[in-house]
C-alpha cells in the first residue's frame, strides 16, 4: 500500500482516527504537518465529545508544533472517508468505526495499536505521545 501511496505524494490526504479526536489522532496530526508540509493532514474522533487535551498542547509546544493543532475536535462524519489516501486508526475499533461508514476503505487503513491516555495511569500520557512521535517520524519518512 505504501508503494501506491509513495506514487501519489501530490496531493497526498492522510487522516488520523481516534475516540475523541482530543490526544492521540491530533497529534499525530500537528506533528505531521509539521514534519510534511506537502501532505493534507487531518484528523477525526469516532466520538468527539471533549476539548483537544491541554497535555497535548504542553508536548506540542515542547516540538514546537502547537501551531498545527487545531482548535476543536472534529467528528469522523464530518469526514468524506473516500478521499484520503490514507487513514491510520489509533486501534482496531477505530478501524471498525471506519468500515462502518465507508467499507471500500479497507485497503487504506493501517492501524497503530497506540493506546488511549484517558484510560492508562497517571502520566502514561508522554509515553504515548513518544509512540506516536515516533510512528509519525516512521510514517513521514516513508511517504
Amino acid at each position: 500500500m505504501l508503494a501506491f501511496i509513495k506514487s501519489r505524494v501530490i496531493g497526498l490526504k492522510v487522516l488520523f482516527v481516534c475516540s475523541g479526536n482530543a490526544y492521540r489522532s491530533p497529534v499525530a496530526e500537528a506533528l505531521l504537518k509539521k514534519l510534511r508540509p506537502d501532505i493534507n493532514v487531518d484528523s477525526a474522533g469516532t466520538d468527539p465529545a471533549i476539548p483537544i487535551s491541554e497535555t497535548a498542547k504542553e508536548y506540542l509546544a515542547r516540538e514546537n508544533a502547537e501551531q498545527y493543532l487545531k482548535k476543536n475536535p472534529k467528528g469522523l462524519d464530518s469526514k468524506q472517508l473516500g478521499e484520503y489516501d490514507l487513514i491510520v486508526a489509533m486501534e482496531p475499533r477505530h478501524k471498525d468505526a471506519v468500515l462502518s461508514k465507508r467499507p471500500k476503505c479497507a485497503d487504506k487503513i493501517v492501524v497503530w495499536n497506540i493506546d488511549d491516555p484517558y484510560f492508562l495511569p497517571r502520566g502514561h500520557a508522554e509515553k504515548v505521545f513518544r509512540q506516536i512521535k515516533g510512528k509519525v517520524h516512521e510514517l513521514a519518512d516513508s511517504l
